[in-house]
């Protein structure tokens, strides 16, 4: 399975440029937040297989505008093709508002999930808007990683997990993937494809 994974900002290359031969091959497309909904609302339009996404922290604008076409799969396992995927969208809190949470609300998030994790015997791939503590994420409140998140790969051993929030272009030296254990972590910046047998 083909996936294309995306966060923070809107590719011209699939949107101002786009082409619909530049979907060919993909099977799924991920979204890990932060993304105009008209651009999602965009690529879904043009795509035949499922366009999945999560919450970034900008996006209190899909409360009245959600993306078209796409599927939200915010605190649930949706599986394609016998793929699990698990969405966990949201930033760590640092101010008032929506998709924002501090550890102890993710962890409840989480908790919640036990019995579909248990039903569907762990999940894939983990998509969320936010990295896990230490693992890609900053040194900022804004920009720090969820604990929650690197138990939930030490418990489940997800094949990836895929997140956005920090972007490459803050850091020349930052890696858009890295290995944690049996997971590799993809961030999603802007675009990015992956494959999972």
């Amino acid at each position: 399975m083909r996936i294309l994974a995306l966060s923070d900002v809107e590719s011209p290359a699939l949107w101002d440029y786009f082409r619909p031969e530049r979907l060919k091959g993909i099977d799924v497309i991920l979204s890990c937040g932060d993304l105009d909904p008209a651009y999602l609302s965009f690529l879904a339009t043009f795509f035949h297989g499922p366009v999945l996404y999560v919450h970034g922290n900008h996006d209190a604008c899909y409360q009245d505008t959600p993306p078209e076409g796409c599927v939200c799969i915010e605190d649930q396992i949706y599986v394609y093709h016998g793929v699990r995927f698990l969405g966990l969208g949201g930033s760590m809190r640092y101010k008032p508002g929506p998709h924002q949470y501090t550890e102890r609300q993710m962890k409840r998030r989480i908790w919640r999930l036990w019995l579909p994790l248990w039903r569907r015997r762990g999940f894939d791939i983990l998509v969320t808007h936010a990295p896990a503590l230490g693992l890609g994420d900053g040194k900022s409140l804004t920009h720090t990683g969820f604990q929650s998140f690197r138990t939930l790969m030490e418990r489940y051993r997800p094949a990836f997990f895929v997140h956005g929030h920090v972007h490459l272009s803050y850091d020349p030296t930052a890696k858009r993937i890295r290995q944690y254990e049996d997971t590799t972590i993809i961030n999603a910046y802007e675009k990015c494809e992956f494959e999972i047998p």
